[in-house]
């Protein structure tokens, strides 16, 4: 199986090949199960003009939200952008391009794009601006508007573990959108906390199958908290 072993050495090498105007989807959730060691070589990389699709983009100074520092960002499809002070900044001076969508509509769209889906109907976000300049169609007497799918050059995810083929288990709720983001890249790269060897993850336990992966690094991660709540 030498042949199929997809593990890399370096973070230089897991992004070979992403460059300027490109456009990479991102795993994660808030900052659960963000790829965030990936998210950093991209800003050491100093790559730009990126179009990213995530469902947030991460606060100031972690995740997502340090490739607003260098201006990185060229325009992001996302469900909720409120936890960073930059982007607001940015957004409302003009400098950076945001696309608003329904979380699940924007989950929907990953999954159909990895699928091979392009487009797709939903009531979601009909008769709000969202719907502006999209088609309409009624089914059962309720109107849907149609949602293209989303692809991407490049897929940063998170996994908890994998082996070297590629197969990927994610572990709780930092399942969120790692699964449809895996789908749908053209290189898909995923950094996990351990690399197996074949046959030690149970078949019926695996969320992302190799066929889906390009690329595997084993990383170390701060796991940072996004809102820590304690009882008092």
């Amino acid at each position: 199986m030498a042949g199929l072993d997809k593990r890399v050495s370096s973070y230089e090498e897991a992004l070979a090949g992403l460059t300027d105007g490109m456009t990479v989807l991102a795993g994660g959730f808030g900052l659960c199960g963000i790829p965030e060691n990936l998210i950093a070589e991209i800003y050491r990389l100093g790559t730009r003009n990126l179009t990213v699709v995530s469902n947030n983009c991460g606060i100031d100074g972690f995740g997502l939200g340090v490739l607003l520092e260098k201006h990185q960002i060229r325009k992001i499809i996302a469900s909720y952008v409120g936890e960073n002070a930059l982007f607001e900044q940015q957004l409302l001076n003009g400098e950076i391009d945001v696309e608003l969508t329904p979380q699940g509509t924007l989950a929907e769209k990953l999954r159909a794009g990895g699928a091979g889906i392009p487009a797709f109907f939903t009531a979601t976000g009909y008769g709000t601006p969202i719907a502006e300049g999209k088609e309409v169609r009624e089914f059962n007497g309720r109107n849907h508007i149609l949602e293209q799918a989303i692809t991407g050059d490049f897929a940063i995810v998170k996994g908890w573990k994998a082996d070297y083929l590629g197969n990927v288990v994610y572990r709780h709720t930092a399942q969120n959108f790692n699964p449809m983001v895996a789908t749908a890249g053209r290189i898909t790269v995923v950094e996990v906390e351990e690399i197996v060897e074949p046959g030690q993850l149970d078949p019926t336990q695996i969320h992302t199958p190799g066929i889906y992966v390009d690329r595997v690094i084993q990383g170390k991660f701060e796991k940072r908290i996004e809102k820590r709540t304690v009882r008092s």
